[in-house]
């Protein structure tokens, strides 16, 4: 028992909710802790094929008797919270945020917005990094989750609660936001890049736990990477839906859309550069590759891989090592 975190090993987009949520029913995990702010969505389609999409609450809000933690490290938008704690339908005794988490005000994303974020960086000016700033200030723009009142029923110390649980051995997940590719403090194509680190040290920092408490790193990995539309920054072996779609032998267009901004992704061919990077910093030992359908859209959320498919993985997994679990759609992992 103890702490597994889950991270994106490329630029975002790597299936993190539906990774998180596997293994949130896998290892039986009591606590589900969701870290930064709410320039990312993590979908996922629950066992009753319901989709759902969180950009604030872990995606494990919508299991029986998990408790969600939002902790210090985390920027809320309280209107957008809301809106998922109703979608969820959590227990109010289930949800505890921390009286340090920074709230996202509704100038944040206007300040972003008038300097052009979106345009010279792909950002989705969200309001997360002008936030980050105005924590960093320290001066009376900052506004935190202990100032809030509609946040009040649900605060609490959880670095103290969330050591409580490993102390009954108990099992924890922490669930990362974007891809390490995005890191503000590693991102080879800086500044293109997320307001945050993007590591899986800074995951657990921001959670207020120890690196000693972590027993399992699992990266998550895209077969086709994508960064959002626009100016977003380099892409390796950049290619277009028509030729993803192609190569699936898809009877249809395939594409995808941000969650956030709703845009059209840019999409590429598997890359090794930012996936070496990702598993010299972070060093996990579960690694999970999605979208594998993308290789033969007829295995498209079966629990098996064609010829083909299993061909292709096994291409990556000369680049990285083994492929501990794949998935082929957005309901489908399985271990191989």
């Amino acid at each position: 028992m103890g702490v597994s975190v889950v991270f994106g090993g490329q630029w975002g987009s790597e299936g993190k909710g539906k990774t998180t949520y596997f293994f949130a029913k896998k290892l039986n995990a009591s606590v589900v802790v969701r870290v930064g702010g709410t320039n990312s969505g993590h979908t996922i389609v629950t066992d009753e094929g319901k989709r759902m999409v969180f950009r604030i609450l872990p995606v494990a809000s919508v299991l029986e008797g998990v408790t969600c933690v939002l902790p210090s490290g985390s920027y809320i938008d309280v209107n957008v919270l809301i809106k998922e704690v109703q979608l969820s339908g959590i227990r109010k005794d289930l949800l505890k945020i921390h009286p340090n988490a920074v709230i996202i005000k509704k100038n944040d994303g206007v300040k972003e917005a008038n300097v052009n974020l979106n345009k010279k960086i792909g950002s989705t000016e969200s309001g997360t990094g002008s936030a980050v700033i105005s924590r960093i200030k320290r001066n009376s723009e900052v506004l935190l989750a202990r100032d809030c009142k509609e946040l009040k029923p649900y605060l609490c110390d959880t670095s103290d609660y969330l050591r409580s649980e490993l102390n009954k051995s108990h099992e924890i997940i922490i669930e990362g936001t974007q891809g390490f590719g995005l890191s503000l403090l590693h991102a080879k194509e800086y500044p293109f890049a997320t307001s945050r680190d993007t590591s899986v040290a800074a995951f657990v920092s921001e959670a207020g736990l120890s690196p000693f408490d972590v027993t399992n790193i699992i990266m998550t990995l895209r077969a086709f990477p994508i960064r959002v539309a626009g100016n977003s920054g380099p892409l390796p072996q950049e290619t277009t839906w028509e030729s993803v779609s192609e190569i699936a032998q898809s009877s249809f267009l395939l594409s995808e859309y941000t969650t956030v901004t709703k845009r059209i992704r840019r999409v590429a061919k598997f890359d090794m550069e930012v996936v070496q990077r990702s598993i010299n910093t972070n060093r996990p030992n579960i690694i999970v590759l999605n979208h594998c359908d993308y290789f033969d859209y007829s295995i498209n959320n079966q629990m098996f891989l064609s010829s083909r498919a299993e061909n292709c993985v096994k291409h990556i997994e000369e680049q990285i090592g083994k492929v501990d679990y794949v998935g082929t759609g957005d309901r489908t992992t399985f271990m191989r």
